[in-house]
């Protein structure tokens, strides 16, 4: 069965490293359109827009700062100008956060929160009225949201909301059609958190039943999945992508 990408309308943000950048690449190979987003590096989007147009396709990399109600308006209104309608909606934009308990300050906890949870609320809402009926939002977590992790109170906790999100929105946005899922990844190369020392590395690869770490490439293909034909009757759920841990 067919994936059915080819001409899809794509809204990712936090598309020009790690994991949004290769689910990017992944759906403009796929034949769709993609509007994605960053903050401050100049350098990563200027590559970007240059492996999109060897490409080939309508594409948009765009500045803007999505943990505010104004990054995010200015963003959907861009992906409406591009595209019209969005057919995929991929919240990617995160970061981690590693500080025991006992030292997790109110401006610690507020930055995870507005990265992790708040602007996956404000670009969605931004965005509902233009998502096409039959659309698909994936939200990219962690499967850390499931696990717990120490040192972390702050990140679990902000990785297991978007689960209740999702559990949330598929009910009110199901009738339009629109499905709403969870991609939870492992720890993955050149995502934050990934520069752990060798031997927490090593750990972590001893206990994963595929002996490896998460690759971007592995999560932006479940993304796909989860936007793709193959998943019609899939939503509100949590897929994990962390290779058996």
């Amino acid at each position: 069965m067919h994936q059915g990408l080819d001409g899809k309308k794509v809204l990712a943000t936090g598309g020009t490293k790690g994991i949004g950048r290769a689910t990017v690449l992944a759906f403009a190979a796929a034949g769709a359109s993609v509007v994605t987003c960053y903050r401050d590096d100049e350098e990563a989007a200027a590559s970007l827009e240059k492996e999109l147009e060897r490409l080939g396709g309508t594409h948009r990399v765009v500045r803007a700062d999505v943990t505010g109600e104004s990054g995010a308006a200015a963003l959907a209104a861009a992906a409406t100008e591009t595209l019209g309608t969005v057919d995929v909606l991929v919240n990617n934009v995160g970061v981690d956060g590693v500080v025991p308990f006992a030292e997790l300050t109110p401006s610690e906890w507020q930055r995870v929160m507005d990265h992790n949870v708040t602007s996956v609320y404000h670009v969605t809402h931004a965005v509902t009225d233009a998502l096409a009926d039959g659309a698909s939002v994936i939200t990219v977590g962690s499967s850390v949201a499931l696990r717990g992790r120490a040192n972390g109170v702050h990140y679990t906790t902000s990785k297991a909301a978007l689960i209740g999100f999702t559990r949330a929105l598929c009910k009110e946005l199901g009738p339009r059609g629109i499905r709403v899922n969870v991609v939870a990844p492992g720890l993955t190369e050149t995502e934050p958190g990934a520069g752990l020392p060798p031997e927490a590395v090593g750990r972590i690869v001893g206990m994963t039943a595929l002996g490896r770490i998460c690759r971007p490439e592995d999560v932006a293909g479940a993304v796909l999945f989860l936007a793709g034909d193959t998943s019609a009757y899939i939503t509100g759920v949590t897929l994990n992508v962390d290779g058996g841990v």
